[in-house]
């Protein structure tokens, strides 16, 4: 398949020039290509400028709000809530994510609730973000009502990520961030992008039967990872990051897109654990016992999660990354002039 290189920085001018040529707003426009490039970076293709394409649909569509002010509120000594006004998620997050830690780091844990947002990226960049700062964080949303229950052969669930990270010494923190389907979303896009088959137990058809095409896929359902306790996980992140904060489940999301294929409109959870309280005077001991288990990890062999993102990271920042020339001309046709 025909190549382009780019450097990291043309990945975010063109994010950049894409988005704002469609009416986004450039604080916005500024927020999205931060995350855009980031997941090209770490050769996360699914989440790299793949996402152009349904961010440009959601403006076009009129279902997002390019230019969204998004409204910080302070519900209690450690709850802070965001209103994004329909916006994209990041901008929301960036802004509340600055009072979230102050108050983990006052309080000793917080909750950062991001309501009526679109969200289309990975979660591993707000973890990591509040990682950076010192802090253990987990965030978590639902999607489109695209994954059936375990047992079952209809969408209820959306894919549904959970993500955690620990901040360690040195440059990465410990990250892990997964979708409680089998595969994300995006996965099962890129292949029949590229017309290559699914494994087995990524989907089932729309007659609820195992299937490795995509199309068919798509149109039918995804699975869950690990069946019942995917299924059973997958429930919870709808119940904290929907109902919880006040906002919609999966199933209530793909109503509201109205078929127009939109990206998902729904809630947002990120809680952040401030370790030197936690600990009450022993986190450097703590530290201590988190390094001696990832060491007792990568001793025998085994791979930290996030390594082979970070090790993508090292490459990209070196040497810029590659994309699809063919994806690469989808994206530049989004430009208007």
């Amino acid at each position: 398949m025909e190549k382009v290189r780019l450097s990291l920085e043309e990945v975010n001018a063109l994010s950049m020039r894409v988005l704002t040529s469609n009416g986004m707003a450039e604080d916005h426009a500024r927020a999205i290509a931060r995350v855009i490039t980031a997941g090209q970076r770490d050769e996360c293709h699914s989440h790299g400028i793949y996402r152009l394409l349904v961010c440009v649909r959601s403006l076009r569509e009129g279902k997002l709000v390019g230019d969204a002010r998004p409204q910080v509120s302070e519900l209690s000594p450690a709850i802070v809530r965001v209103d994004a006004g329909f916006g994209y998620s990041q901008l929301a997050f960036e802004l509340g994510s600055k009072v979230l830690v102050e108050k983990a780091r006052h309080v000793g844990i917080a909750a950062l609730s991001i309501n009526n947002c679109f969200h289309f990226s990975a979660l591993w960049p707000e973890v990591e973000a509040i990682a950076s700062e010192g802090l253990a964080a987990v965030a978590m949303t639902p999607s489109h009502s695209w994954v059936a229950p375990a047992g079952g052969t209809k969408p209820v669930f959306g894919t549904n990520p959970i993500a955690f990270a620990w901040p360690r010494p040195g440059r990465f923190p410990f990250v892990f961030d997964f979708a409680t389907s089998a595969i994300a979303r995006g996965d099962i896009e890129l292949h029949r992008r590229t017309g290559k088959e699914i494994p087995l137990g990524w989907a089932v058809d729309e007659a609820g039967q195992p299937t490795t095409d995509p199309t068919a896929a798509m149109r039918g359902a995804m699975l869950t990872f690990g069946g019942h306790k995917g299924s059973a996980l997958s429930a919870m992140v709808e119940l904290l990051a929907g109902p919880l904060l006040g906002d919609l489940t999966s199933l209530e999301s793909q109503k509201f897109d109205e078929g127009v294929g939109a990206t998902p409109c729904h809630g947002e959870l990120v809680l952040a654990f401030n370790p030197d309280i936690f600990a009450a005077g022993k986190r450097a001991q703590g530290d201590q016992y988190a390094e001696a288990m990832f060491d007792a990890i990568a001793g025998q062999g085994a791979r930290l999660p996030s390594q082979r993102r970070f090790e993508a990271r090292v490459r990209s920042e070196a040497n810029g990354v590659e994309v699809s020339a063919q994806l690469y001309a989808d994206v530049k046709a989004l430009i208007r002039n």
